[in-house]
């Protein structure tokens, strides 16, 4: 499992944002980051292709180190 922080250019609705309930959702003008626990590739690649259904362009993922 990986910490990802995933940033769109879209302001996503409560309810979009709670299909994720493993991620937390923070609204910047325009923007919203998503930051959470990911499972793997398949799990990413899924809500990628889910924001991407919705019009909703990423514009960066970043996998966010463990503090170890």
């Amino acid at each position: 499992m990986s910490k990802m922080l995933i940033r769109v250019d879209a302001e996503l609705t409560d309810e979009l944002a709670g299909a994720y309930p493993y991620l937390t959702a923070r609204h910047q003008r325009a923007s919203t980051t998503l930051t959470g626990d990911v499972a793997d590739q398949q799990e990413l690649q899924g809500l990628l292709s889910l924001l991407n259904s919705l019009g909703i362009s990423v514009l960066e993922v970043v996998t966010i180190p463990d503090d170890d």
